[in-house]
Parts: C-alpha cells; structure tokens; sequence
C-alpha cells in the first residue's frame, strides 16, 4: 500500500469542482499539494483549507493549454519542492454541441485541455519518477471515455483518448516502479461541468457526489489500482460494467440505453443553456 503522506502531488484543476476535493482528500494525507489553475482567487482559497486540514499547499497560477510553457512550469515546481511524486491530471473543459456546429477551435480546445496538456505534463514528469523508481499519475477520464456521449462527442473523444493512451503507457512502465491510474466518475452531482450548466443529472443512470470520486483517487494512489470506475454505489457501479460488456457484442445496445437514460435529451438542454451562458457573459463584457 502506497503511503500519501509527504508526498509532493502536483494537482491541475486544483481550483474549482471536483478539484478542490482532491485536494482537500489528499491533505487529510498529509501531502504536499502544488494546485495549478487559471484563478489565483480559488488557489489562495484551497490552499488555506489544505493548510487547515493538515497538508501543505502551494498554488501556482498557470493555464495548461499553453503547453508549450509546461517545462517551465515544471521547472518552477521542482525549485519549490524538488521532484513530483505524484501528478493528478484533473483539469478539463465540456463544450456541449451538434457535432456539425462545433468551431475548430472548440474541437482544438477541448482536445488540448482533455488529453495534449495531460499527455505533455506527463511526458516531462516521467523521467525523473523513472529515475527514482517511484511515482504515481492519476488521469482523470470519464465514463464517456467508455460510451460516448451525443451532443458531447469531443468531450467523449478527449477521454476515450486519455484512457487508452493511459492503458499503453501502464504497460509501458510495468517493473519500473512507476504507476499509472484512470479514474472514470459517470454524473457527478454538486460541482463541475454539470452543475455550470444547470441540468439535473439522471439518477437512474446513477449519480456520486465529488467527495466519492475524491475517494475513488485516492483509493487508486494507495491501492495501485489501473482503472476505478465511479458511479453511485455498487450496484450501479457493477451494473454500469455489466451493460459496457454487453454492448462489446451489441454496440447498438449501448445506444439504446443512453436513449432510455436520456443522455442525448440533456446534452441538449444543456447546448441551450451553455449557450446562454456564453451570451449572457458576452453582453456583460460589452456594458463593461
């Protein structure tokens, strides 16, 4: 069993959503966290729980689609604290549309954010975990990484893309003392890309709270688990693994359920009220 405490874990997304419960489930490890994120208003404030829960903090105010810039982060990172220990891929965007309405660059962003930034930090990471036979990269990937979502579907690409690239570069480093780990939540309720929307999640597909799939990475660290599958309880859990199966033999199975859960009937809403949202900032920036 791998012990958190002391360990330096490099954390992006540190700021807001299910984010800022990791960070608050690894200080009560006591770890070390360096949070990256674009708001230094919401990495003074995580920061101050992590010291208060036990763990140490500092936050680095830094946007990862600028990967070109990611040595250099990492450069600051290792004067601050000397080597990565642990890296938590967190960070993400959601755009919601028609695949035909999607810009280049929505389709450029997402990828970017989702899986380029992830792959890249991971990349400059590796050689110093391999030099010291230890070390441990937590990707968080999605259930839409197992069935892709409508109206979603680069969203979908970005995590079915992380999960795999996940999957080689762990039999990659098997006997190296480097491990690597994907977490996939399904409907997360409370926080993140679903509640910035303000659609309700469907229940009957099964929906965990932040502080579950919080858990769930920190259960990976420990446990050394390849793959933790997050989605309400057990029971939906095992389900959601038994449908996944299924629906290897009949892939039209899978469309059915999505339609029976309504996924495709809520990314739309969703569509509507993203956009609204994105208008509404718009006439702000322009009374300003």
């Amino acid at each position: 069993m791998t012990t958190i405490a002391g360990k330096t874990v490099v954390l992006t997304g540190a700021s807001r959503g299910i984010g800022v419960f990791i960070a608050r489930a690894l200080a009560k490890k006591q770890a070390t966290i360096i949070g990256i994120s674009r708001s230094q208003e919401g990495l003074d404030k995580i920061c101050a729980e992590v010291d208060a829960l036990g763990g140490k903090a500092i936050g680095i105010c830094f946007d990862i689609s600028n990967v070109e810039e990611l040595p250099i982060l990492l450069q600051k990172i290792e004067r601050l604290t000397g080597s990565v220990d642990i890296l938590v891929n967190n960070a993400g965007i959601e755009i919601y549309r028609a695949f035909p309405d999607y810009s280049l660059a929505d389709l450029q962003s997402v990828l970017l954010v989702n899986l380029l930034a992830a792959m890249e930090l991971t990349r400059l990471v590796l050689p110093s975990m391999l030099n010291q036979t230890s070390g441990h990269i937590v990707n968080m990937s999605s259930l839409a990484s197992k069935k892709g979502h409508p109206y979603d579907s680069i969203y979908s690409a970005s995590k079915a893309g992380l999960l795999m690239w996940s999957d080689a570069v762990r039999q990659e480093l098997a006997g190296t003392g480097v491990r690597i780990s994907s977490i996939c939540p399904g409907y997360v309720s409370q926080q993140g890309m679903l509640a910035d929307t303000g659609v309700p999640v469907p229940s009957v597909g099964g929906v965990s709270t932040p502080a579950d799939v919080a858990r769930a990475v920190v259960r990976a660290i420990e446990q050394n688990q390849a793959e933790v599958m997050v989605n309400g309880n057990p029971i939906t859990e095992n389900l959601t693994k038994l449908l996944f199966a299924v629906e290897q033999f009949f892939p039209r199975f899978g469309d059915v359920v999505n339609q029976w859960i309504g996924i495709p009937k809520l990314n739309k809403m969703r569509i509507e009220n993203q956009i609204r949202a994105e208008n509404s900032r718009k006439k702000s920036s322009l009374v300003k």
